[in-house]
C-alpha cells in the first residue's frame, strides 16, 4: 500500500478520549530516543498526568550520536544533557521524575536480539511488574530509523512474553515519501489533544539540543526538521493497533 494511502487512512481513524483509548489500563511508553515521547505522545502523557494515571516512560537509547564530532558536546556530555532534557519535558507534561526509566543503550545501536536485547527486556519486564503497567505504546516499526525498528521489535517481544496489548505511534513515518510501500493500516485511534497542545509544544522545545541553535560545532549535527514538527502541531495524536 502506498504511504499516501496509509496516511489518509490514519487521518480517518476514530477520534476518541483518553478513557476510551486506555480502557482502564496503565501505560508504558517506549521511546527510541529522548524527544520521541514528546513528539509522538506529548498530549497523551499530559492527559495521563492530569488524570493521575501512573504512566511510565522508558527511553531506550541515550541520544548521544545526534551531533557527531562536536567538541563542546561529546557523546558522554550529550547523553547526560539529553537525559535532563527528557526529564524536563516530562515534568512540563506533568509527570514526576520517577516516571522516567532511562535504559541508555547507545544511540543508533539499539539491539534487535542477543544478550543486550535480553537485558533490556529484563529491565522492561521488571518495570511492568513493579509499576503495574499493562499496556505498551511504542514507536511505529515502519519509522525509517534503525532504533525505531529495533524498539518495535523489543516491544513486540515484551508484549508477547507478558501477554500485554500493544499500540504504536508514528514519528518519522509521517515523513515517508508518498510512493513508499508500507503495510496496510489496521485499527487504531486518534486521541484529541487540543487542550494539551501548549504543553506538548513546550515539552518538544525542552529538547533544546535537537534544535539548530544550541550545538554549533557539528556541521552534520541533527536538527528537528520543520516538516516533521508541523505534523505534531495537529490537535490529535495517532495510535495504531498492530
Amino acid at each position: 500500500m502506498l504511504m499516501r494511502e496509509v496516511r489518509a487512512a490514519w487521518e480517518k481513524l476514530p477520534l476518541v478520549d483518553l478513557e476510551t483509548l486506555l480502557g482502564g489500563r496503565t501505560p508504558l511508553i517506549l521511546a527510541p530516543h529522548p524527544d520521541d515521547e514528546s513528539l509522538g505522545c506529548g498530549g497523551f502523557l499530559a492527559q495521563c498526568a492530569a488524570a493521575a494515571i501512573p504512566t511510565q516512560v522508558a527511553i531506550l537509547t541515550d541520544g548521544s550520536r545526534s551531533h557527531p564530532g562536536s567538541v563542546t558536546y561529546p557523546p558522554s556530555r550529550l547523553a547526560a544533557v539529553r537525559k535532563q532534557e527528557a526529564l524536563k519535558a516530562l515534568m512540563v507534561l506533568g509527570l514526576p521524575e520517577n516516571s522516567l526509566c532511562w535504559i541508555g543503550a547507545e544511540d543508533s545501536s539499539l539491539p534487535l536480539s542477543g544478550q543486550e536485547a535480553e537485558n533490556i527486556l529484563a529491565r522492561l519486564t521488571d518495570l511492568c511488574d513493579r509499576t503495574g503497567c499493562n499496556l505498551v505504546l511504542c514507536a511505529w516499526g515502519q519509522d525509517p530509523h534503525c532504533d525505531h525498528e529495533a524498539a518495535a521489535t523489543i516491544a513486540e517481544v515484551l508484549t508477547r512474553r507478558l501477554r500485554l496489548p500493544l499500540m504504536s505511534y508514528p514519528v518519522w513515518g509521517w515523513t515517508l515519501a508518498d510512493t513508499c510501500d508500507c503495510p496496510a493500516p489496521g485499527q487504531g485511534f486518534r486521541l484529541a489533544i487540543g487542550q494539551e497542545m501548549p504543553l506538548k509544544q513546550k515539552a518538544i522545545r525542552a529538547h533544546a539540543t535537537q534544535y539548530g541553535g544550541l550545538i554549533t560545532d557539528s556541521p552534520d549535527g541533527f536538527t528537528l526538521p520543520g516538516h516533521l514538527l508541523s505534523v505534531f502541531e495537529r490537535p490529535y495524536e495517532t495510535f495504531l493497533i498492530p
